[in-house]
């Protein structure tokens, strides 16, 4: 699905036409999975808002069941104070509100039915700040640290309910922190302007930068790699840096290391494949395909024409999203949506949309 100036449309993942009506809504709005396969949360502001995608799946015995239906805004939502990061984590669904520092979570399968909002735990930062939040898999909560004039680091507390956790080991030698992502030893990373903070077993490592200011403020992980695909920024005065490498941080080693792609690019040109490979979709309208433990890259798949970031970052851009072995990439341009299958490295579908879009997710129904 993506969204565009007055609207969310769901299209089928197959074959890229329009499934259902359009969902209306008005304003700038930010989409992410909700974690349980069907629906997605909309961040409008004031709320995160529960869309149902219409398309999901459910056990019984050795197979499943698929069903659809038209895709619909549900009347579920959680309250929040600026909207802002959404992340699913080990079963759980983390919601921070920038506005105030809640940190609201919930079991990601108990949104599945839909008919009632799911129990939630509700835990407050002391500052507000634009954070992030990631539920681990022991139970333990990673939050960010910072006020409305800066961020530090992050904390770590300890398995419980709300403010009865407590804080067991933080790190603020993490400037401007920004940005999560997983990687398959389950190891938890942020981004800062002078490198990337690792939680792993128990412990927080810096990974510095080569240059004083060298930001890795958007990351992407993978459950098939230990190697986090992160942007890399250098110049701190820029109204709009258009980086040209990024940076691969090995969560086993602790070594970073650049690779210059001959191209820039956007925070929504990276992702990863099935089998963990870094994928970077830049402005010359190549999909780079990354080996991330080399960093070689393999390929350049064309996808689209080439393009320049606006400076504003609310506006549409070519906006890329990988489900399964598919990346769907979009071309506000032309108003398109085109499917590449990973696999044989080759656009599967195009199709042309209906508006311009702008961000882009998906479920797996």
């Amino acid at each position: 699905m993506y969204t565009y100036d007055g609207g969310v449309a769901v299209l089928d993942a197959k074959s890229l036409d329009s499934v259902g009506g359009e969902v209306k809504l008005e304003g700038f709005n930010r989409v992410n999975p909700a974690g349980d396969g069907r629906h997605v949360l909309v961040s409008t502001g004031d709320a995160f808002r529960v869309l149902d995608a219409g398309a999901w799946s459910e056990s019984h015995g050795d197979h499943s069941h698929h069903y659809v239906s038209e895709p619909t805004l549900t009347s579920l939502s959680f309250e929040a104070n600026k909207a802002g990061h959404v992340v699913r984590h080990a079963g759980k669904t983390v919601l921070f509100s920038d506005g105030s520092g809640k940190v609201e979570s919930f079991t990601s399968a108990d949104l599945t039915k839909a008919t009632a909002r799911p129990a939630t735990e509700v835990y407050t930062t002391s500052e507000a700040h634009h954070g992030v939040a990631v539920e681990l898999e022991d139970g333990k909560l990673l939050v960010t640290l910072g006020n409305e004039q800066s961020r530090s680091g992050i904390a770590i507390l300890s398995a419980g309910k709300g403010q009865e956790r407590q804080e067991v080991l933080r790190n603020e030698d993490c400037p401007g922190v920004h940005g999560e992502a997983v990687a398959a030893n389950e190891a938890v990373v942020v981004g800062c302007t002078n490198g990337m903070l690792v939680y792993k077993d128990g412990a927080i490592t810096k990974v510095a930068s080569p240059d004083a200011y060298g930001r890795m403020g958007n990351q992407a992980g993978s459950e098939k790699s230990p190697v986090i695909l992160g942007d890399y920024k250098v110049d701190k005065d820029a109204k709009l840096e258009r980086p040209t490498r990024i940076s691969l941080v090995n969560t086993e080693t602790a070594k970073l290391q650049l690779v210059d792609l001959g191209t820039s690019y956007s925070f929504r040109s990276l992702g990863r494949g099935p089998a963990g490979e870094g994928l970077v979709l830049g402005t010359d309208g190549g999909l780079r395909v990354i080996d991330p433990l080399t960093g070689a890259v393999e390929k350049s798949i064309p996808v689209v024409a080439a393009w320049e970031e606006s400076e504003t970052w609310q506006d549409p851009r070519p906006t890329l999203f990988v489900q399964g072995s598919t990346a769907f990439v979009t071309e506000p341009a032309t108003r398109t949506i085109h499917a590449v299958d990973l696999k044989t490295g080759e656009v599967r579908k195009s199709a042309q949309l209906e508006h311009e879009p702008n961000e882009l997710t998906g479920v797996e129904g």
